[in-house]
């Protein structure tokens, strides 16, 4: 895995030394992402020049050097990523006449775009990537992004510059960057905890999606194209024909197989992150098949019972027979953490399991280079809970008018969160859930909902109505309230599965678990969002994903030929940390000053009374309002940590 980053500067002629020096002054912030090697490479009469850090992985010689011109002389390729079907494209090219220099899927890559074009060449990727490509002989600059957007890519404009990077903190090295908050994504933040795509907290910064190409030349504004799109017209449109059930699942099972077993390809140590769910147990029951050796599986726990997974990742480890490796975390070393998470994240991202990932990230970096984990399975096969959820809870709420709603949810909050606790406590124990309170509270939130859409909405909302707290932010559209796609994607589970695909994987979970791992420079792998996967998901039948009212049946099936269905069937659990108990406890302090009434006023960022009530509420104990603290606390502390305007 590497950094990459880079700029196009149209104004005038440029110094070789100096075009170099800057580029390699950008690709420094990018250390920690590639602390194997760094190059540079410039071309003063184009005005392009690339900076580049290297992880090594495959190819630990200078033959993997980057950036890399191909053979011919024409392509400078700065790539991020692992292509992991190089070796047969690498074999074919052979059968063909091309000689290769060494073995790296770099130069796989860009031997494959000189010799097939790009156009023809990334059909044939079967990986993660994010990559920068000059032409030399056009003068085009293109910048690419796989498929399901694992590998992060920024890009902007500023007067006669385009800059391009891994992360925003080498965009920001350029002196002719230019920081303006963008308020609409403040917005965004607070309401999902991240910035949705394309959005960065940057004015004119963008973020490149998945499956997007953009090319750019001095005669022309950038354009960017789709070389690839999850399709909505073909959800659960099986293409298998009269495929009965099993053997569909078997299909899955052997592309699941595939795709986990070009992940354990690697010139470094390789292990996995195991938690004692259904995905990174299937991953890492599909790795352990495939090795001779028992493979390393990492994973953290919690004293507090809520929050720990440990014991059911060392049942499954023990019966896979894998070499496993636990740390239960102290709360002080997730405390410890929090001021550098502004540094790692680069803008600011309030998923508060962010802490988790990077405590396991450690700890596996200690050990091995490279990681395989479970990311992927709840959108591709209808695992999260809120899914099902909001379709039970609008079956309901359909059929009775909103004014009836309405009452519902003014009646529920006649009482306290707290108190609905003790009330539910008394239940019997099927009917007692962790924070039910809280719980109730979110149904009220969303009992005036006019569509399932709009369920869905309210329960991805940390802020219901976040523009009270940003003045002049206007919370920027999208797909989220397309209410046309409800005409394309008519089954509502499948919608949410699709908005999650496109929204919430790219921008949250595949943020936090990139940022996560390249901090400690380690390479996470995603075998279940291998793009042959996805499509073979997405075409299945909802009715196969879930089924007596339990999502992923495929990966559950699958999973139970490894291990014991006891062993797996539970309540779904989060990676989470207890961050309402330290913001009310060793936190406080630390909370209080960067959301201090004068500090919100001062800043200009933040209308001080919400959060202030917010804060207020969850001192007291009254309400549960971490999730909704922890996004303008993000906020505060990136301004901070970054000196932004």
């Amino acid at each position: 895995m590497c950094g990459i980053t880079g700029f196009l500067d149209f104004a005038t002629d440029k110094d070789l030394a100096e075009l170099e020096s800057r580029a390699q002054s950008m690709a420094d912030t990018l250390r920690h992402r590639g602390p194997d090697g760094k190059g540079v490479w410039a071309d003063p009469e184009a005005g392009i020049a690339f900076g580049h850090r290297r992880l090594s992985i495959i190819d630990l010689s200078e033959a993997g050097h980057q950036p890399m011109t191909s053979a011919n002389d024409r392509y400078v390729l700065s790539y991020n990523g692992e292509i992991y079907n190089a070796p047969e494209l690498r074999r074919e090219m052979e059968s063909e006449g091309h000689a290769f220099r060494g073995h790296s899927d770099t130069e796989v890559l860009v031997e494959m775009i000189a010799t097939r074009g790009l156009d023809k060449t990334l059909p044939e990727l079967i990986g993660m990537f994010a990559f920068s490509l000059w032409d030399r002989k056009t003068r085009t600059l293109s910048l690419v992004r796989d498929r399901i957007g694992i590998k992060p890519l920024y890009w902007g404009q500023f007067g006669r510059v385009f800059l391009f990077a891994s992360e925003l903190k080498a965009i920001r090295a350029h002196p002719v960057f230019s920081a303006e908050i963008d308020r609409g994504a403040l917005v965004s933040l607070l309401r999902h905890n991240y910035v949705r795509a394309p959005h960065s907290i940057y004015r004119g910064v963008s973020k490149l999606g998945p499956g997007e190409m953009l090319t750019v030349t001095a005669d022309g504004e950038p354009v960017i194209t789709n070389y690839w799109t999850l399709d909505p017209d073909h959800a659960g449109a099986f293409a298998g024909g009269d495929q009965d059930e099993t053997s569909m699942i078997n299909e899955l099972e052997g592309l699941i197989k595939d795709a986990v077993g070009r992940r354990m390809i690697s010139d470094v140590p390789l292990g996995a992150f195991l938690s004692g769910g259904v995905d990174s147990s299937l991953v890492t029951a599909m790795m352990q098949a495939g090795s001779s050796t028992a493979i390393r599986t990492f994973t953290i726990g919690f004293d507090q019972r809520d929050y720990d997974e440990a014991v059911h990742a060392k049942a499954v480890a023990a019966h896979l027979g894998t070499d496993h490796t636990e740390l239960y975390v102290d709360p002080s070393m997730g405390r410890d953490l929090i001021p550098r998470l502004p540094q790692m994240f680069d803008e600011p991202f309030a998923d508060a399991s962010q802490i988790p990932t990077y405590l396991v990230s450690e700890l596996t970096r200690r050990h091995v280079t490279v990681a395989l984990s479970g990311d992927g399975g709840d959108e591709n096969f209808a695992g999260y809970t809120r899914y099902l959820w909001a379709d039970r809870i609008w079956k309901h709420l359909e059929s009775l008018p909103r004014p009836i709603r309405k009452l519902g949810a003014a009646g529920i909050r006649t009482l306290s969160p707290a108190s609905w606790d003790k009330i539910i406590s008394m239940l019997p124990k099927r009917f007692r859930a962790p924070q039910a309170g809280e719980r109730l509270y979110k149904m009220a939130d969303i009992l005036p909902a006019d569509s399932i859409d709009a369920v869905y909405r309210g329960l991805i909302s940390q802020w219901q109505t976040p523009g009270v707290a940003v003045p002049n932010g206007t919370e920027p559209g999208g797909l989220l309230w397309d209410d046309g796609l409800a005409k394309v994607i008519p089954d509502a589970i499948t919608r949410m599965q699709y908005l999650d695909t496109l929204t919430y994987l790219p921008d949250d979970i595949l943020t936090k678990v990139d940022r996560a791992s390249m901090a400690v420079s380690l390479e996470a792998r995603v075998p279940l969002l291998d793009h042959r996967i996805v499509e073979y998901a997405w075409r299945m039948p909802r009715a196969l994903k879930v089924k007596n009212g339990v999502g992923k049946y495929p990966l559950r099936e699958i999973l139970y030929k490894y291990v014991p269905r006891e062993m797996i069937e539970r309540p779904k659990q989060g990676f989470a940390v207890p961050i309402g108990d330290w913001l009310r406890g060793p936190l406080r302090d630390w909370g209080e000053d960067l959301l201090s009434e004068k500090r919100l006023a001062e800043g200009g960022y933040f209308n001080p009374a919400p959060i202030r009530r917010f804060w207020t509420e969850h001192q007291s104990g009254r309400r549960n309002r971490q999730y909704q603290l922890w996004g303008p606390l993000m906020f505060q502390a990136w301004l901070e940590s970054t000196g932004a305007p």
